[in-house]
């Protein structure tokens, strides 16, 4: 913007040039009237700027050009198409209706009970279906313990640790995870870090080696879906209990699970989406017709963003407890678009 300094000078200049000329009788009314119009140039284009509109973008309602200077069209030319408008000026973010109140037919009719929630990254919404007490966690707790872990160590997992966080997480493998809920503190340790969080319904559990009970104690952890939404969020969104490259591990982990245990939440969602998920399913008596089976994860791509976990328990079959989250998972994601 011109400060009017240099039109003050130039209009000076003239003025003294014409007096020292010597005009004639008509010259003072001939530089009365120069000195009217180079008043007036020297108001409009150099003096106080014109008053602007409310939107800074705007003058007088004139809404002017794009830049249209060498760097500007070299950026927009490289980069493809425009960037996105600045965020006071983009759309608001579409809010859904209940995308879990589509699912609720469909689990009325399946045996067991199911607990499920769904948070949208981009609204802050958040939804819940059932009601129930707090389920066991199964293999779900790896999730928990890895996230311990991480806070726990400042300089980062060790080498001795992180191949068995690969196995525990990508593969599901209990004794990887038994070593790691160990050397997390056990349920004391991941007490601490979910109060932390702010996890309300979730009880590590206090043995590893329960009585009467043939798998790793540690499955028996408890939880509900909003509490393991709350785990995932610190993966997502910033905080201070995890560092970027810290999520950033963690993440890679739960995007690369073997492909046998690609099922639960992302039923339903196309090949390209981006999905990091954690499973769990673990027989709750000895003849396996009691079947607890959980899956969460992020779900990002395709128009969507958002977070779910559903737990489920009293299945008569693995299968069955697979096939009820799959469909219910489909069913968000078809609500979520």
């Amino acid at each position: 913007m011109a400060t009017g300094r240099g039109g003050r000078h130039w209009a000076h200049g003239i003025t003294a040039r014409a007096a020292r000329a010597g005009l004639a009788v008509a010259a003072p009314l001939a530089v009365a009237a120069a000195l009217f119009v180079l008043f007036l140039a020297f108001r409009g284009s150099h003096g106080h700027p014109p008053a602007q509109s409310s939107d800074p973008g705007t003058t007088r309602g004139v809404t002017p050009a794009p830049a249209t200077t060498p760097a500007a069209k070299t950026a927009q030319t490289v980069a493809g198409p425009s960037p996105s408008p600045s965020p006071s000026r983009s759309a608001a973010p579409r809010w859904h209706s209940d995308p879990l109140a589509a699912a609720a037919s469909y689990a009325a009719q399946r045996a067991g009970t199911i607990l499920a929630a769904v948070y949208d990254v981009r609204t802050g919404q958040t939804w819940r279906l059932g009601q129930g007490q707090p389920q066991p966690e199964a293999s779900v707790v790896k999730l928990n313990i890895l996230e311990t872990l991480l806070a726990q160590r400042s300089s980062g997992l060790s080498a001795a640790d992180k191949p068995l966080a690969q196995l525990m997480i990508e593969d599901s493998d209990n004794d990887a995870a038994t070593s790691l809920w160990y050397a997390a503190g056990g349920a004391a340790g991941l007490q601490a870090y979910n109060e932390a969080v702010g996890l309300a319904d979730t009880t590590p559990s206090s043995c590893v080696q329960c009585a009467g009970f043939p798998w790793p104690g540690w499955g028996l952890t408890t939880t509900v879906p909003v509490d393991q939404l709350s785990l995932l969020k610190e993966l997502i969104e910033p905080g201070t209990l995890l560092t970027p490259a810290e999520r950033g591990y963690a993440l890679s982990l739960l995007e690369n699970v073997t492909p046998s245990q690609r099922w639960g939440v992302s039923g339903g969602v196309p090949a390209q989406v981006t999905v990091a998920l954690k499973n769990g399913w673990l027989p709750l008596n000895d003849a396996q017709t009691d079947w607890q089976v959980n899956s969460v994860g992020w779900i990002s791509g395709d128009g969507r963003d958002y977070l779910i976990a559903v737990l489920t328990t009293g299945n008569p079959s693995e299968q069955y407890g697979i096939d009820t989250i799959d469909q219910l998972s489909a069913i968000v994601w078809g609500a979520m678009g």
